[in-house]
């Protein structure tokens, strides 16, 4: 595995598990509040949505990365003008 396709993945796995970790959290909680019942279904929404932001993350990511290039260096050239 060549050393970007391994910081790809590596990148894909730590931010899927955050923004699951927290989205799975917040949306747990806005749904059923602090129930007795809340880590065990945060945890069930957590398993269910990780390995689908993971392939959303590995897929979109690099075109995200691109967009914001184009983002930034037009932004860039508006301040500069």
């Amino acid at each position: 595995m060549s050393d970007a396709l391994r910081l790809r993945f590596v990148f894909a796995l730590l931010m899927s598990f955050v923004m699951t970790l927290l989205m799975s959290a917040w949306v747990t909680w806005l749904n059923i509040g602090l129930q007795a019942d809340f880590l065990p279904r945060w945890r069930h929404a957590f398993f269910a949505a990780w390995p689908v932001a993971f392939c959303a993350v590995m897929l979109f990511a690099p075109r995200v990365q691109q967009l914001s290039r184009h983002i930034a260096a037009r932004l860039a050239r508006q301040a500069a003008s």
